[in-house]
């Protein structure tokens, strides 16, 4: 089953059992991917999928942070509350370790030896580590092997 599929029918199971949240998020996520497409003019393959998902979580996360800011923590917790079902559909993140591994071996293939070379190794590393691992941690720990 694609993930589009699984998000279909994920709608429809928030509408049985009136999960008034759920379903919030997951329409909103649904018009995301709709208007994607659109923009792409073509069906959106699951990567490009995860890519939306990994988008709204981390806009999210960027709001709840603002809320917090803000002394409004019923509004950052109604964003975690978001970021938790979005989640639900990204795979498992990467261990340290892992991430790690894979990074070295990027930096080994990309042929990298300074971090004018960071460019080189992050068009490799990325899209073996797309939605499960956040690009920001990916970069700092390139730019810390490399230097």
């Amino acid at each position: 089953m694609s993930l589009q599929e699984e998000i279909t029918t994920a709608v429809k199971d928030a509408m049985r059992k009136k999960e008034k949240l759920r379903l919030g998020v997951l329409r909103m996520l649904t018009a995301e991917i709709k208007n994607r497409r659109i923009e792409n003019q073509c069906e959106l393959k699951d990567e490009d999928i995860l890519q939306v998902i990994t988008r709204m979580v981390k806009q999210r996360n960027d709001s709840a942070e603002q809320f917090t800011k803000g002394d409004r923590p019923e509004l950052a917790a109604k964003e975690r509350e978001e970021i938790a079902v979005l989640e639900g559909y990204l795979p498992a993140a990467l261990p340290e370790a892992e991430l790690e591994q894979l990074v070295k071996e990027a930096i080994t293939e990309a042929q990298a030896e300074s971090k004018k070379d960071m460019g080189k190794v992050m068009k490799v590393v990325m899209p073996k580590v797309a939605g499960r691992a956040d690009g920001k941690a990916v970069n700092q720990m390139v730019a810390r092997l490399l230097g």
